[in-house]
């Protein structure tokens, strides 16, 4: 996934992502983790800089757990971290705006009709 030659620019990266966040569980849990660090980023600047440690700890701890138990996938962080980061801020700023439902709508294709029920 690293040198995935299909994802060359964030654009191409952005539905993969949203893919991979499909379930609102899931973006909550990034939600929480990603407020959370920008949180303990303003304390350190404030107080003490050794604070800092605890911001990925806490973004990534919320956004992992989330990928590992209610998504059922692998974080696209593995693979584009610093697009992965990017991606997390800009979906945060999507769901405060009440338009990141609107987006996993056009990046995820619908369900397949389950067969055995036809």
């Amino acid at each position: 996934m690293m040198n995935d030659p299909g994802m060359r620019t964030f654009s191409e990266f952005w539905p993969h992502y949203v893919r991979q966040h499909s379930k609102p569980g899931t973006r909550l849990f990034h939600a929480i983790g990603s407020t959370l660090a920008v949180i303990i980023i303003m304390v350190a600047l404030a107080t003490n800089l050794w604070w800092m440690l605890l911001a990925p700890l806490i973004g990534y701890g919320f956004a992992w757990t989330s990928h590992f138990f209610i998504e059922g996938n692998r974080p696209a962080t593995f693979g584009h971290p610093i697009w992965s980061l990017a991606a997390d801020y800009r979906m945060l700023f999507l769901m405060i705006a009440g338009r990141m439902d609107r987006e996993v709508s056009r990046c995820v294709p619908p369900a397949e009709p389950d067969a055995s029920r036809v």
